[in-house]
Order: structure tokens, then sequence, then C-alpha cells
């Protein structure tokens, strides 16, 4: 794999404080903290213990850390050309080769923390931190660009259950609108970028659908996930789970029509439904066969 020579400019990079700052920002703060919490509330529902639960979200911090370094060192020229702000490698406030450190860092720390989950579970999850890699370094500009964010979200809750005693699976519905999760956050991550990742040669699956169809496809693999989760557990639905289908359609239909004009509001309900998405995840009981 190669990585892209970025040269620095700016006082900030390698100093002290603003290093460790700049890489801060570079590490895609917002989308590290949503799944390592959500990991870490995973474990903590399915009861793996105080120990566990923090394993859990040693490793998944750590993976998710490697993905957005990663990420950030590999795309600087892109950024760059693109003329992307707050992008701290490719404005030059860290270089290319300190955030490269850091992402093979902790990469290297993924890997034991992974595994002292048992070897079934720590197989799964750097399972899900190779495919957030391999979409950084070459998944991201094909079709196959939803195919790394389904595998990573719906990893996430096997990797929490098989670190159990017994090493049950979670029911085929959690796995499926994990899935379904993770397409839909590769939609919303995509979206308000489109334009300029065309611009700089992208053409990943929603840069082939083209900003508006992108649009109108957003909130599909999130309701389906809704779907799932409320109506996949044994026996009919409770009215937790109705009103949670209600509301989650409400939403989406509003975000489609209105979304027309207001394209950030497209995004702000597509994230309202997942949220609503992971609050069902929460709240339901998937370990074993359904």
């Amino acid at each position: 794999m190669g990585t892209p020579e970025h040269t620095t400019a700016g006082g900030t990079a390698g100093r002290g404080y603003g290093l460790v700052g700049a890489l801060g920002r570079a590490c895609h703060p917002g989308p590290v903290l949503a799944v390592t919490s959500l990991a870490a509330a995973l474990a903590v529902i399915t009861r793996r213990g105080p120990e566990g639960c923090v394993l859990a979200g040693a490793a998944v911090l750590t993976g998710q850390l490697s993905v957005g370094w990663c990420n950030d060192a590999f795309d600087a020229r892109r950024d760059s050309a693109a003329g992307r702000r707050g992008k701290p490698v490719a404005d030059g406030a860290v270089g290319a080769g300190q955030a490269w450190a850091a992402a093979y860092g902790a990469l290297l720390l993924c890997v034991p923390l992974s595994l002292l989950s048992g070897v079934s579970a720590g197989t799964v999850h750097l399972a899900a931190v190779a495919a957030g890699w391999a979409y950084n370094l070459r998944l991201k500009a094909t079709r196959w660009s939803w195919a790394p964010y389904a595998l990573g979200f719906g990893a996430l809750p096997a990797f929490v259950t098989l670190g159990l005693p017994g090493r049950p699976w979670p029911a085929w519905w959690v796995l499926c609108a994990g899935a379904l999760l993770g397409v839909g956050a590769h939609l919303g991550d995509v979206l308000p970028d489109i334009r300029d990742d065309l611009a700089t040669g992208v053409r990943g699956w929603p840069q082939r659908l083209g900003p508006e169809r992108a649009r109108l496809l957003l909130p599909v693999p999130l309701v389906a996930a809704s779907a799932l989760l409320a109506l996949g557990p044994a026996g009919p639905p409770g009215r937790r789970e109705v009103v949670a289908l209600a509301l989650v359609l409400a939403v989406a239909v509003t975000g489609t029509v209105l979304g027309r004009r207001r394209e950030r509001l497209a995004f702000a309900t597509a994230v309202v439904v997942a949220a609503v998405d992971v609050l069902l995840l929460l709240g339901g009981s998937w370990t074993g066969p359904a």
C-alpha cells in the first residue's frame, strides 16, 4: 500500500499540543466517538462485564482511530486539490508521515485488544477494521464503496456477542440491520461531498448515483434497518417498536420531500432515522438465533 507524500506548511505540525490537537481533528472524531460509544453500549446491554466492556470499547476505539488517520493521510492531496477546509493533514497542521505513524500505531494496538475478547470476536472485528482500510486505500473510488461500511457496521454486534461465554452470534436480522445502517451511513457521509469527489476523480457508488439519486436513496436502507429491528424479534411488535417505525417513516418522507431544495435537511433527517435505529438496537434482545 502506498503512502502519498505531503509537504506540511505552517508552524504547528509536529509541535507539542499543536500536533496532538491536529491528530485529534484528523481522526474524524465524530464517527470515532459515535461508533466507540455504540460498541460500549452494546457491550453493557449484553452484560459482558466491566472488563469486557472496557476491552470492547478499547478495541473499537483503536480500530476507528487507525481508519480515521489512514483516511486523512491517504486523501491529503485530494482534499487539498478540492479546497476542503478543516482537514489537518491537507491544511499542513500535521504531516502525512505523522498521520500514517499514528494510524499504524493504533492498528498495532487494535490487534491484541481485539483478540483479548476471544479469537472469534477478535477475528470478526479485525476483518471490519481491514475493510475500513480497504475502503480508504482502494474501494472508496469503486462501485463497491458501500461494502466496507456494510461489513463494518454489521460486524459490530457480532464482535460484542462473540466475546460472551459460549460465543453466541446475534440474530440474523440484527446483522442485516447493522449492514443496512452502514450503507445508510456511507450515503449520508458522502452526500455533501459528491460534487467535489467527482471533480477529483472519486467515483464510488454514491458518486456514480449522483447527488439527486443518492439523496433519494439515503433513507431507504435506514428505514429498512428500522423495519428489521422493529419486526425482527419473535412475537408481535410492542408499542415502542410501532411508534419508532411510524416516526422513522414520517421523518424519512419529510426529508425526501424537503431535501430537494435543502440537501442538508435530507442529511439531518437521515441522522434522526439512524438515531432511532440505534435506540431500537440498544433496546432489543438479540443474542442467539431469532
